[in-house]
């Protein structure tokens, strides 16, 4: 954190910074974003409220907080855009102070954010300065920190290219930018409906090649709805369209770095793609329908079909790498539940593990082109290592079994596993159990513990993540999800006898990434309402 400012540098600082606020049919939400920027003090000279033509009163309830704060001026656009590119642009155009910042109307500035940033900029002259964003999951408060490597600590790049990591940071509202230098080198969103317009605008940030200073504070909250009418453009992924608009996004972005002659930054921007965008979308396959999953495989097929020998020059092995070489391996979707575990986080290559006829680790008989040589050279840390949870949620048992890959677990020498249930919504909250592995005669280790159902509902009802940690000869850990087993009656819900609650409903499931977790709620009361919530989802 930066010490608190003293008088002269506040009056230096006073009126440095305009904020842009955009927004479109968001009155519920968009007066909550003006005063988290106006509560950032007198750094910031105005606030610019871009009104995208919105139907539901966003604009007039904008003028009448104008009326009453004389640093809010309200810019409305008078046909909506279709994007977020034009009316940031066009706040962009307004802002009169020395540096701008972007924030959406679902979003806020957490206290101190802009003197945070506006002080790393005035220390280290920096035309561009970073900060850490909150993913913040509504209604539950959970956080979850947006690429928390890049603002670990205070750094400052003499240019991008210095730390090729910061492709991975695309949002534009996470940084303080000095105005002057975004007008010189013409960098702005793209115009209308353009959705991910913030990775082009990074590309072309990053193509100038700014200073950038990072900073550890955080500096933006931004809101994730997952149960909202209108869903954001990152969240709404079922259609087609939306895989179609973000490979665009990385395409462009990607272009804009080759052409500005940033070819470390291009090629970061690809292994990115594939770590990161590739990973996530393959998660969600296995809950789309046929056609989608063949539109997007062929349109994925395409995509990874641009990447030359330097972008594909990374580990064979590599999670998205191997993706990309077995979608490209098949012109048909296949293997999708055992993809899905692969773009987990943390990896698992689940079974088969076969071979090609000379020996060689490959990825399937049917794909022996698609070879994973590579893999046994890997430490045990960084091994995507299956472990399969089989939870008797009745008599409270978990078993847990790891599997064999190609003789690297057997010589690292599985010990024991700590099994740690985490709470989804509630920081910091876990339970922790450390237990043996034993080798069993199938090449695999299992481990046998019970499920701690009473003291997780006394603690907190609600969803529980199952990690665990195993734990090797020579010191070695490796930090594992469980791959959740769904023979029949696993994954049912069921009302466990308690001598503390009386009863507990328990509900195991698989989640998108196919990793075991489950719901505990207490009592006959708490097990009611769950069972309520569930009957009228069923028959609504």
């Amino acid at each position: 954190m930066h010490p608190d400012p003293s008088p002269a540098d506040t009056d230096a600082d006073a009126g440095a910074v305009s904020v842009v606020v955009i927004g479109h049919d968001d009155a519920a939400l968009v007066a909550d974003a003006v005063r988290s920027a106006l509560g950032q003090g007198p750094a910031v000279r105005e606030v610019v409220a871009v009104d995208d033509c919105s139907t539901d009163g966003s604009a007039e309830l904008l003028e009448r907080l104008a009326a009453a704060e004389a640093r809010l001026r309200v810019v409305r656009l008078p046909v909506n855009s279709g994007g977020c590119g034009t009316p940031r642009n066009t706040g962009l155009d307004a802002a009169a102070a020395p540096y701008v910042m972007f924030l959406d109307s679902d979003d806020v500035l957490p206290p101190g954010a802009v003197d945070a940033l506006l002080a790393a900029a005035r220390e280290t002259d920096a035309q561009v300065t970073g900060g850490l964003c909150v993913r913040r999951e509504l209604p539950s408060g959970r956080e979850v920190p947006w690429e928390p490597a890049l603002y670990a600590s205070p750094a400052v790049l003499a240019r991008p290219a210095d730390h090729p990591r910061l492709v991975r940071d695309t949002l534009s509202v996470n940084k303080l930018y000095a105005t002057d230098f975004l007008r010189a080198h013409g960098i702005r969103f793209p115009d209308g409906r353009f959705p991910y317009e913030d990775m082009v605008f990074t590309a072309r940030l990053w193509a100038a090649a700014p200073r950038v200073a990072l900073v550890p504070d955080r500096v933006y909250v931004w809101h994730v709805r997952r149960a909202a009418r209108r869903l954001s453009i990152s969240l709404d992924r079922a259609d087609i369209g939306n895989w179609r608009a973000r490979t665009h996004a990385c395409r462009t972005a990607h272009t804009i770095l080759l052409d500005a002659g940033e070819k470390g930054l291009a090629r970061a921007a690809r292994a990115k793609f594939l770590d990161h965008d590739l990973r996530m979308y393959a998660r969600e396959l296995p809950l789309r329908d046929e056609t989608y999953r063949r539109a997007w495989w062929a349109h994925t097929r395409e995509h990874l079909a641009e990447y030359d020998a330097a972008d594909r020059s990374g580990d064979p092995a590599a999670p998205g790498m191997l993706l990309a070489r077995v979608l490209l391996a098949s012109p048909e979707p296949r293997d999708l539940p055992r993809l899905r575990e692969l773009a987990a986080r943390p990896a698992r290559l689940c079974p088969p593990y076969a071979r090609t006829p000379d020996g060689t680790p490959c990825w399937s008989p049917e794909l022996p082109e698609v070879t994973l040589e590579t893999l046994p050279e890997r430490p045990v840390r960084l091994l995507p290592l299956a472990v399969d949870a089989e939870l008797r949620a009745r008599t409270r048992l978990l078993r847990l079994r790891l599997h064999e890959l190609y003789g690297t677990v057997g010589r690292a020498g599985p010990v024991d596993a700590e099994v740690e249930w985490r709470h989804r919504d509630r920081a910091g909250l876990s339970l922790r159990r450390t237990v043996p592995l034993r080798p069993s005669a199938d090449d695999t280790w299992t481990a046998v513990t019970t499920v701690p159902l009473d003291r997780l509902a006394t603690l907190a009802g609600g969803a529980w993540d199952l990690r665990v940690r195993l734990r090797f000869q020579d010191g070695a850990v490796r930090t594992v999800s469980a791959h959740a087993l769904t023979a029949p009656g696993l994954l049912r819900p069921r009302a466990v006898a308690s001598t503390r609650h009386g009863v507990i409903l328990v509900r195991p499931y698989a989640t998108h990434g196919g990793a075991l977790a489950l719901r505990v709620a207490a009592g006959a009361q708490g097990a009611g309402r769950v069972l309520a919530g569930r009957l009228r989802r069923w028959w609504p």
